[in-house]
């Protein structure tokens, strides 16, 4: 599985893509391989503040519910409100299928977080 380069990642198994002071979030592939059929996404409202590493959702599986992680702090702009109805195209595309998208409030939080070659050394490890 290649992990896009233009991406960070937690060791809770989010991605992020920051473009300037905004931010999209989702899971990775190796979240949803880890999940398998995922039938049910709980989101945050947008408006909603979050903080980085706190929870602000779940994801759930025919096999388990998983906390979804903030990977920075900031405020919900938007909500992929599509996987309501279609949560398996986290399944078909975990990087195409957003979740969220933040306003950042400090995006030098984001500097700590993984490369993609990174996490796939972190995922490689975990196995």
């Amino acid at each position: 599985m290649a992990y896009p380069k233009d991406f960070k990642y937690t060791k809770e198994h989010e991605w992020i893509q920051v473009t300037g002071n905004t931010a999209t979030v989702g899971i990775t592939s190796h979240a949803q391989e880890s999940l398998g059929d995922i039938v049910f996404i709980e989101l945050p409202k947008v408006g909603a503040q979050l903080a980085a590493g706190k929870s602000f959702g779940t994801v759930e599986s025919v096999k388990a519910v998983s906390e979804l992680y903030a990977p920075a702090s900031g405020k919900v702009t938007a909500v992929n409100d599509a996987l309501n109805q279609t949560p398996e195209d986290v399944n078909k595309d975990a990087h195409a299928a957003w979740m969220i998208k933040l306003e950042l409030s400090n995006p030098a939080e984001t500097s700590g977080l993984l490369s993609a070659d990174d996490y796939e050394k972190y995922v490689a490890e975990e196995k």
